[in-house]
């Protein structure tokens, strides 16, 4: 299959996380920290899912030339999580190193598990990928639209999490387009939607609050008045993504008419010193 009809590119990001980074990387702030290395935590094994399930039902689609670019498209998708997973898991290893224990990783495990021993269909487990994916498609956005998100974090940290965000954007409607394409069902995809949402919102601030813990910093005013200032603050993360987030649940919902794709676009040529294409 050529990948030359995919807009899509996969890259290698030349950060080296395995030297290390502060531990207070964003602004000093130690609930900011901790909630991004709780997003850490949850995507080796997210992105494996992510790559499984679009493997598990790619091969259904019909053979016909109309789902040619779409084909290009899951492969150079993988091709991009696949980066994900190797580089969050460098990132891992240092909050291990740090003293942080990754409790999230083993929650996303047992699910699996417990999708597999229940015989859910890869159709569910697709579902469930097109739904994370709009997800982070969100926060991609919110992380390059809205400066102050990451504008004080450690340069590497910023660099990372913003090309993250970028490659997010772009593939964000990769799976929901196989979902489409095989004619999943409009009820079982807002039913696992809203399911993702509470198991998210649970799982991130859980690991959060028990990142803070391991760090000694969650009994500590300020940092709760980060929380307060990340989310409800000037540009807060509740203000600027709840309605993107509630758009998915809309029958004419589809991720290429909601946010904006010039923004990735940007960032990327802004960046291109800092990648290198793979393919």
């Amino acid at each position: 299959m050529s990948h030359d009809i995919s807009a899509l590119t996969v890259r290698k990001l030349t950060v080296d996380l395995a030297a290390g980074f502060d531990r207070h990387w964003h602004s000093g702030d130690a609930y900011r920290t901790m909630y991004y290395n709780a997003l850490s935590m949850s995507f080796p094994v997210g992105e494996q899912s992510f790559i499984d399930s679009v493997r598990n039902t790619m091969d259904r689609l019909p053979a016909d030339a109309r789902y040619d670019t779409l084909r290009a498209d899951i492969a150079q998708f993988i091709g991009q999580e696949a980066t994900h997973r190797h580089l969050h898991g460098q990132y891992n290893a240092q909050l291990a190193r740090q003293g942080l224990v990754n409790h999230w990783e083993n929650w996303a495990n047992r699910r699996i598990r417990w999708a597999h021993r229940r015989k859910l269909s890869p159709m569910h487990m697709l579902a469930v990928t097109a739904a994370y994916e709009h997800c982070t498609a969100v926060f991609g956005d919110g992380a390059l639209r809205y400066d102050r998100w990451l504008a004080n974090a450690e340069p590497k940290m910023r660099l990372m999490w913003r090309w993250h965000a970028a490659e997010e954007t772009e593939h964000k409607a990769v799976a929901f387009d196989l979902y489409r394409a095989l004619g999943g069902s409009e009820r079982q995809r807002v039913l696992t939607y809203l399911y993702v949402l509470v198991m998210f919102a649970l799982e991130s601030h859980a690991q959060t609050i028990n990142n803070l813990w391991h760090d000694g910093t969650l009994f500590q005013p300020r940092t709760w008045w980060g929380f307060a200032t990340m989310f409800f603050g000037r540009d807060g993360v509740v203000w600027r993504s709840t309605g993107p987030m509630l758009k998915y649940l809309a029958p004419s919902f589809h991720p290429n008419r909601h946010g904006d794709p010039s923004l990735a676009r940007n960032w990327l040529a802004a960046h291109h010193a800092s990648w290198r294409a793979i393919r």
